[in-house]
C-alpha cells in the first residue's frame, strides 16, 4: 500500500501541474483509501505482535525454567544469580523479540527493495542503478561491521550480567553490609562496575557512530547524484515533476530498504548471542530421576535405611572432600557427624539427598529388601533443615503446602507446633495467613529457621535419617 500510495502521489502532482486532471477525484479517493487501510492494518499487526512476543516470550522462559530447576546442582553452581537472571530475562527477551520480528522485517524489506527497485527501472534504468550505487559498498563492508557488532555485543552481554550479579549479591547481604559498616565500600564498589559498563558501552556507541556517519556519508553522496540527474533529466523535459519527485522518493526508500535488509543483521547478531548463552543452560547436565523411586513410598510409615559404602566424592578434580567413606543409619537412631568447617558434612547431606553423585561407591536408600540410588526422586522421603531460613514470599500457609497441597489447617498447626513455631506465628496478625516478605522478613532469623522446619514435619513425611558411624573425611 505504501507503494501504491507513492505512485498515486507521482499523478497527483502530474495533475497539479496540469496533466491528467479528470483522473483526480478518482485519485484522491484511492489514495484515503490506501492510507486508511494501511493505518488499520498496521496498528491491527502491531496489537498482535505485542500479543504474540508476551505469548513466545513467556513459553520459552517458561520453557528454561524448567530446564534450569531440574539442571544437576553442582553444574548449576558455577553460575552466579545474577548472571542467571540476566540470561532468563533480557538473554530470552531479545531472543522471543527477534523470533517474531527478524521473519516478517526481512520479507518485507526485500520485497520493498525489489518492487521499488523495477518501479524506477519501469520509467528510467539509469537512475535505478544510481539508487543501488551504495548496496555494493554496503556489502563489501558488512562483513567487517557484523563481526565487530557480535564481538561488543557479547562484551555488552557479559559485562550486564557481571552487574546484575554484584547487584543481587549486595541486596540479599544488605543486612551483612551494613552490620559490617562497609556500606561505603559498596557504593564505591557500585561506581567501578558503573564505570566499567560505562567504559565498553560507549565503546560500543563509538564504533556504531563511526560507522553510521561512513554509511550516511555515503548515502548522501548517492542522494546528491541521483539529486543533480533528476534535474537534468528535468531540465531536458525528459520527466515531470511528479515523476521526479516519484524518482527522489523511491530511491530514499530503495535505500532505506537496503538499509532495512542490513539492519536486521545485528538483530541476528544479538539473537545468536543470546541463544548460546541459553543454550549454554539448556546443555546443562539434569539431575538423576529413577523412576521406580515411588516403591518405597509404600513404606514411609516403617521408615528407611541410608547406606553410603566406599564413597569418593570431589568438587575439583583432585581435590577430594569425603574419601572412601560408609555409613548406615537406620530408622528411629538418632546420629551427629562434627567435625570443622570445610570437613564434608554439607556434602554428605547433599550426597544422601541426591543433589551431588559420587565420583565413586554408592549411596541408597532401602525398606523392605527395595533398594533405590538416592536420586531427585527420593528426596521427598527426607525432613531437612537448611543452615539458612528457606521462607518465601506469601503467607505462612502456603509455605507450608509447598509439600503437601492438600495440608489442612490443622495439620498446619500441627506441623508448627511441632517445630515450636506456632507460639509466635499464633501471634501474627491472621496467624496461617500472615504474610511472609521476601527471605523471611518480619520473622528473626531463629523463627524463620523453626518455621523453615515445619513444611518438612507435616505427618506423612516424619521420616529423618542422620549418620550413625564415623566417617572418614579429608
Amino acid at each position: 500500500m505504501g507503494l501504491v500510495s507513492t505512485i498515486l502521489s507521482k499523478y497527483l502532482i502530474d495533475i497539479v501541474t496540469g496533466y491528467k486532471t479528470d483522473k483526480f477525484p478518482l485519485l484522491l479517493g484511492l489514495m484515503i483509501g490506501s492510507t486508511v487501510f494501511s493505518l488499520t492494518v498496521g496498528n491491527l499487526l502491531n496489537r498482535f505482535t505485542l500479543k504474540l512476543g508476551i505469548d513466545i516470550g513467556n513459553s520459552i522462559q517458561a520453557d528454561i525454567f524448567d530446564k534450569i530447576i531440574d539442571s544437576d546442582w553442582l553444574s548449576l553452581d558455577r553460575y552466579n544469580n545474577g548472571d542467571l537472571l540476566n540470561r532468563f530475562n533480557s538473554d530470552v527477551g531479545t531472543i522471543s523479540g527477534n523470533a517474531i520480528s527478524w521473519l516478517p522485517s526481512i520479507v518485507l524489506a526485500i520485497y520493498h527493495f525489489i518492487a521499488t527497485f523495477f518501479i524506477i527501472m519501469h520509467y528510467d534504468v539509469v537512475m535505478a542503478i544510481l539508487a543501488f550505487a551504495s548496496a555494493p559498498f554496503l556489502l563489501v563492508s558488512s562483513h567487517y561491521l557484523i563481526s565487530k557488532q557480535r564481538e561488543y555485543n557479547k562484551k555488552v552481554r557479559e559485562m550486564s550480567s557481571e552487574v546484575m550479579s554484584f547487584h543481587v549479591e549486595t541486596f540479599y547481604n544488605f543486612d551483612v553490609i551494613k552490620s559490617f559498616g562497609i556500606s561505603k565500600k559498596y557504593s564505591k564498589k557500585l561506581r567501578w562496575w558503573q564505570k566499567k559498563f560505562k567504559d565498553i558501552t560507549l565503546e560500543y556507541n563509538l564504533f556504531s557512530i563511526k560507522t553510521g556517519i561512513f554509511l550516511t556519508l555515503l548515502g548522501r553522496t548517492i542522494q546528491g547524484i541521483a539529486f543533480v540527474y533528476c534535474l537534468y533529466l528535468l531540465w531536458n523535459h525528459s520527466i515531470t515533476y511528479g515523476t521526479m519527485t516519484l524518482f527522489l522518493s523511491q530511491r530514499a526508500a530503495l535505500s532505506s530498504s537496503f538499509h532495512s535488509v542490513l539492519s536486521i543483521l545485528p538483530s541476528f547478531l544479538q539473537t545468536s548471542v543470546s541463544a548460546h548463552r541459553i543454550k549454554e543452560l539448556v546443555d546443562l547436565p539434569k539431575e538423576v530421576h529413577i523412576e521406580r523411586s515411588s516403591e518405597l513410598d509404600a513404606y514411609i510409615e516403617q521408615g528407611f535405611t541410608v547406606n553410603m559404602d566406599d564413597v569418593n566424592f570431589s568438587y575439583v578434580q583432585g581435590k577430594r572432600v569425603i574419601t572412601e567413606s560408609d555409613f548406615v543409619a537406620n530408622p528411629g537412631e538418632i546420629v551427629a557427624l562434627v567435625g570443622p568447617s570445610g570437613e564434608g558434612k554439607t556434602t554428605m547431606i547433599r550426597l544422601v539427598l541426591g543433589l551431588i553423585r559420587p565420583d565413586g561407591g554408592h549411596v541408597w536408600i532401602e525398606s523392605d529388601g527395595h533398594r533405590i540410588d538416592a536420586n531427585a526422586n527420593t528426596r521427598h522421603l527426607f525432613a531437612y533443615v537448611s543452615q539458612t531460613n528457606a521462607l518465601l514470599t506469601g503467607t505462612v500457609a502456603e509455605n507450608l503446602r509447598m509439600v503437601k497441597e492438600d495440608a489442612t489447617d490443622e495439620e498446619l498447626i500441627e506441623a508448627l507446633k511441632l517445630a515450636c513455631a506456632w507460639d509466635f506465628v499464633s501471634e501474627r496478625e491472621g496467624g496461617l495467613n500472615a504474610q511472609v516478605r521476601e527471605r523471611g522478613g518480619g520473622f528473626s532469623a531463629g523463627q524463620a529457621q523453626s518455621s523453615a522446619s515445619r513444611e518438612r514435619l507435616l505427618p506423612e513425611r516424619r521420616f529423618c535419617c542422620l549418620m550413625r558411624r564415623p566417617v572418614r573425611l579429608m
